[in-house]
């Protein structure tokens, strides 16, 4: 996968290896994209929101969208390309889809250079079956728009561990807290407090895959007690901070000769 392509005119499906911390830079396909970890923690960002998925989640990417993603841990990625005229998914924006245990093998095995194109095509068929199955994953971190929630925003998400009051932002940021609160429900769709538990989720997910403890992690983010951190995240993820810090902080066996990203 080139940096700043834009239009990589044939579906490919890639698997490589990236240390922690690696950025891809800003491009888009021609085709669809399904981007899977296996080990690590992805974060996608395009224009319009961020996103975050672990090995229980597969990231969609649909064909001619900007975007940029970093890995967090030693990450194994696998991405799998489809053409635009039969994508896999009816969704026309970005979103996370949960994995389960066949699909999880599916994407693993789509991804290997090796495979000839009848061993692809029947892959890619059983692939697609379970895709229609995945659940679309909830948590997306939207990117505000209007200047003033910009301004609030990165006020609320520069020290996690102080709880900011809407009325607190709203004075820093030189708006009505009528009018801010507001801001956040007309481009987010969600409440003040909803956006932060959000904001800290995604955060916690990112301090957990970079070896960060649950009790490190929960602190960092601005929990009071690590039990309340532990019921949040769980309830939000769908598993608890511990076996998604184990699940990604999981480094992979090294693969011989993959082709480059």
């Amino acid at each position: 996968m080139s940096q700043n392509s834009q239009t990589d005119p044939h579906p490919t499906s890639t698997r490589h290896e990236h240390i922690a911390g690696q950025l891809i830079g800003r491009h888009r396909h021609a085709f669809h994209q399904l981007i899977y970890v296996s080990t690590g923690v992805l974060a996608v960002q395009t224009g319009e929101a961020s996103w975050v998925a672990s090995s229980a989640q597969a990231m969609w990417i649909p064909a001619d969208t900007w975007h940029q993603h970093r890995v967090h841990g030693h990450s194994r990625v696998h991405t799998i390309g489809f053409a635009p005229e039969n994508p896999p998914l009816p969704s026309a924006s970005p979103a996370v889809v949960s994995v389960e245990p066949l699909l999880r093998e599916l994407l693993i095995a789509r991804s290997d250079p090796g495979l000839t194109a009848p061993e692809s095509q029947r892959l890619e068929a059983v692939m697609r079956d379970r895709l229609r199955r995945s659940r679309s994953q909830p948590l997306t971190l939207p990117t505000p728009q209007d200047p003033r929630l910009v301004r609030a925003c990165g006020l609320a998400a520069e020290d996690l561990t102080q709880i900011r009051t809407v009325s607190w932002l709203a004075r820093q940021s030189g708006v009505g807290e009528r009018t801010l609160s507001r801001l956040f429900r007309t481009e987010f769709g969600m409440t003040y407090p909803q956006w932060r538990t959000t904001n800290r989720v995604f955060h916690a997910m990112i301090q957990l895959a970079e070896g960060a403890t649950v009790t490190e992690t929960g602190q960092r983010c601005g929990w009071a007690t690590t039990s309340a951190f532990i019921d949040t995240f769980t309830r939000t993820i769908g598993q608890t901070p511990g076996s998604y810090r184990a699940a990604a902080g999981e480094v992979p066996r090294r693969l011989p000769s993959l082709p480059d990203a």
